[in-house]
């Protein structure tokens, strides 16, 4: 959980200049979580405007699941994070917001299913 925010986020951030999308998931759950667990394929890559901050693209990379090994290197970024938990997909549009619950939900059914999904705020494009 970010220490600005009620609502849980997935580890994330923006890229750098000449960064790619892989080497900032990286970077950022590296500097969040103080780990570097092998990043999988994209799931899914979502439109989202934003009055505030103009258009994005955000992209949302296959974390896998997090063994032993790595759960108990996690060590949180003070400045940014207030804690770390795991939640079923079913129930993660009680605890963030629509839009990146709906991103979630259309990246555990990308894993499911073998596939990278387009979105635009946080709905698929056919």
């Amino acid at each position: 959980m970010r220490n600005e925010r009620d609502e849980w986020e997935i580890p994330g951030g923006y890229i750098e200049h000449g960064e790619t999308p892989t080497q900032a998931v990286t970077r950022e759950v590296k500097e969040e979580l103080g780990i570097t667990p092998p990043t999988g394929r994209l799931l899914v890559v979502d439109w989202a405007p934003t009055p505030a901050e103009g258009d994005k693209q955000l992209f949302v990379f296959d974390g896998g699941v997090l063994d032993r090994h790595w759960l108990d290197r996690i060590v949180l970024d003070q400045d940014e994070l207030a804690g770390y938990g795991f939640h079923e997909v079913a129930e993660i549009g009680t605890v963030t917001i629509l839009r990146l619950a709906q991103r979630i939900t259309q990246g555990d059914r990308a894993r499911r299913e073998g596939a990278t999904l387009y979105l635009e705020s946080g709905e698929v494009v056919a």
